[in-house]
């Protein structure tokens, strides 16, 4: 796993069989995400599963600032086929904000205008039922509830207790 890691960092895309992709993903994106705090305790740790000071560098200066916004899913597994030999699944593991084919229509958008997200609260119904009222509409008023008919003399109003063995 560390070298398949570090060459990940590297290369940031590597082929491998679709088992030890899924594998590395587990590994690698934890350590992505300490990465993004920039301080001696989180580059010594992250240099305790690399075992490169080069990979770790590498993941500091270059991945880190461009993953800093992301919340996860740092990597991308897209399968590729079966390797000829021994029909083993392969896939293609690569780190999301380096593909240059997929990011660049999105990336200038998402850094131009962050999305904003828009709630919509109970004042704010409050507020759109108050407008609704001034201007001419009165609100409408729930109908009374009608009160139960009384029942005709032959049929009688089942009791809720029940009676008892002897009553019977």
């Amino acid at each position: 796993m560390m070298n398949m890691a570090c060459s990940l960092i590297e290369h940031k895309r590597i082929n491998t069989t679709l088992a030890k992709a899924k594998a590395l993903r587990v590994y690698v994106e934890p350590l992505i995400t300490k990465s993004k705090t920039d301080s001696t305790h989180s580059r010594r740790t992250v240099f305790s599963y690399l075992k490169n000071k080069e990979a770790v560098t590498e993941l500091f200066r270059e991945i880190a600032p461009k993953v800093a916004n992301r919340p996860g899913g740092y990597v991308r597994i897209i399968r590729t086929g079966f390797r000829p030999g021994d029909n083993a699944e392969t896939a293609m593991i690569e780190l999301v904000d380096f593909n240059t084919i997929y990011t660049n229509g999105t990336a200038a958008a998402s850094e131009a205008a962050p999305k904003k997200r828009t709630r919509r609260s109970s004042a704010a119904k409050k507020a759109e039922g108050a407008e609704g009222a001034e201007g001419g509409e009165a609100p409408k008023a729930r109908a009374p509830r009608k009160k139960a008919e009384p029942k005709a003399e032959g049929e009688e109003k089942p009791k809720a207790t029940r009676k008892k063995k002897s009553e019977e």
